[in-house]
C-alpha cells in the first residue's frame, strides 16, 4: 500500500494534493466532493477586508442619502440581511465546513490594514479553522513606495498575527521581490509556519476596439511550475518554514516534481476548474502508479531529493548555469 500522507502546518494530511483557495470552495457540496476525491486539505476562498469595507460604505450611503426628504423615505431603506457588513457568513462557512468534512479546513485572509488582518485572523481561528493562509496581494503602484517599506510591512504583519493566534500561519507570496530568498528568510524570522509559492496576479488587458481596460482570468498551465520548483528547491534546505507550491500544478508529474523540490503539499485550482473536482482522484491514482513503478513506498521517500542540497550540481539552480543553457541552445541551432 503506497503511503501518500504528508504533514503540512502541523496537520496530518492523507495526500499532498490540496484544493487551493477558489470560488469552488464556497460550496459545501464541493468541499465534500474534494474530500471524497482524495484531497488532503482545502483552503477556503479568501475573506477580502476591502469587500467588507466597500459594502459597509454603500450600506451607510443608502441609509443616509435622502432619508430626511420625506417620511416615506423610510420605506426605501435597503434590507440589512442582503448586505454582508461583517465576516459572519464566511465564519459560518468555516464552521459548516469543519462539520461537513474530516480533512483540515484552512482559512484564507486577504486584508488591507494591519488592524483588519488581526481582527479577522482572530475570528477565523475562533470559527474553527485548522490553519490560516495570508494571501498577501499588495501591488505597489505608487512611485513613492520603496521595496524596503513593502517588505517590512509584510514581516510586521506576519509577526503581529502570529502574536495573536495559535493556529499555524502560512504566507502566500508573489514572485516579484528583488531578493526573494532574503524575503523568505525575513518571513521565517517573523514566524511564518509555511510559505506558499507563488500567487498569480490577474492582470488587465486592453480592448483595442472599445479602448477599455478589460479583466481576463487566464487559468494556469504546467509551464508555470518551473519558477516555483526553482525557488522551493533552492530555499527549502535552509529555511524553517514548510513549502507549498501553487500555480502550475496540473498532473501527477507536477506533484512529483514539487515534492522532489521539497514541497510538503501541492495546491490545485485551475486543474479542478478545467477538469472537475473528481480529477483529484485521477492525479492520485497516477501518483500511486509512478511510485509503485519506481519501488517507492511513500511520498516521503522522494521529498527533497531534487533540492539544492541533494543534487550533484547545485549550479543548475543558479546563474552559473545560465551560460550553459544559452550555449546548448546555440549548439542545437547550429546542428539544425
Amino acid at each position: 500500500m503506497i503511503d501518500l500522507s504528508t504533514n503540512y502546518l502541523g496537520l496530518n494530511l492523507r495526500s499532498p494534493i490540496v484544493a487551493s483557495s477558489s470560488p469552488l470552495c464556497k460550496d459545501l457540496d464541493n468541499i465534500r466532493k474534494m474530500e471524497e476525491a482524495g484531497a488532503g486539505a482545502v483552503v477556503l476562498h479568501s475573506l477580502f477586508e476591502e469587500q467588507i469595507m466597500m459594502e459597509s460604505f454603500w450600506f451607510d450611503r443608502f441609509l443616509n442619502e435622502g432619508a430626511d426628504c420625506f417620511p416615506e423615505a423610510m420605506s426605501y431603506f435597503p434590507d440589512k440581511d442582503s448586505y454582508q457588513l461583517d465576516p459572519s457568513a464566511y465564519l459560518k462557512h468555516i464552521e459548516a465546513a469543519r462539520k461537513a468534512v474530516k480533512i483540515p479546513v484552512i482559512g484564507s485572509l486577504n486584508g488591507v490594514s494591519t488592524g483588519g488582518w488581526i481582527k479577522y485572523a482572530r475570528e477565523i481561528e475562533a470559527a474553527g479553522a485548522d490553519a490560516l493562509e495570508l494571501n498577501i496581494y499588495f501591488l505597489a503602484t505608487s512611485i513613492q513606495t520603496t521595496s524596503q517599506e513593502i517588505e517590512q510591512s509584510y514581516c510586521e504583519l506576519v509577526r503581529d498575527i502570529k502574536a495573536q493566534v495559535r493556529i499555524p500561519v502560512a504566507v502566500k507570496l508573489s514572485p516579484y521581490f528583488t531578493a526573494i530568498a532574503n524575503m523568505c528568510r525575513q518571513l521565517d524570522l517573523a514566524g511564518a509556519d509555511a510559505l506558499v509559492l507563488f500567487n498569480r496576479f490577474y492582470q488587465p488587458d486592453f480592448d483595442l476596439e472599445s479602448r477599455e481596460v478589460v479583466q481576463n482570468l487566464d487559468l494556469s498551465t504546467s509551464d508555470e511550475l518551473r519558477v516555483r520548483l526553482h525557488w522551493v528547491a533552492l530555499l527549502c534546505p535552509y529555511l524553517r518554514p514548510q513549502f507549498a507550491i501553487t500555480g502550475g500544478v496540473h498532473t501527477a508529474k507536477d506533484v512529483l516534481k514539487s515534492i522532489m523540490a521539497g514541497a510538503q503539499v501541492t495546491m490545485m485550482t485551475s486543474a479542478l476548474l478545467k477538469r472537475g473536482i473528481g480529477y483529484i482522484e485521477i492525479v492520485e491514482q497516477d501518483l500511486v502508479t509512478w511510485l509503485e513503478s519506481h519501488e517507492c513506498n511513500s511520498i516521503r521517500e522522494i521529498r527533497g531529493s531534487m533540492n539544492a542540497a541533494s543534487v550533484s550540481d547545485a549550479s543548475a539552480f543558479t546563474r552559473a548555469n545560465y551560460l550553459k543553457v544559452l550555449s546548448s541552445y546555440a549548439m542545437k541551432e547550429v546542428a539544425g
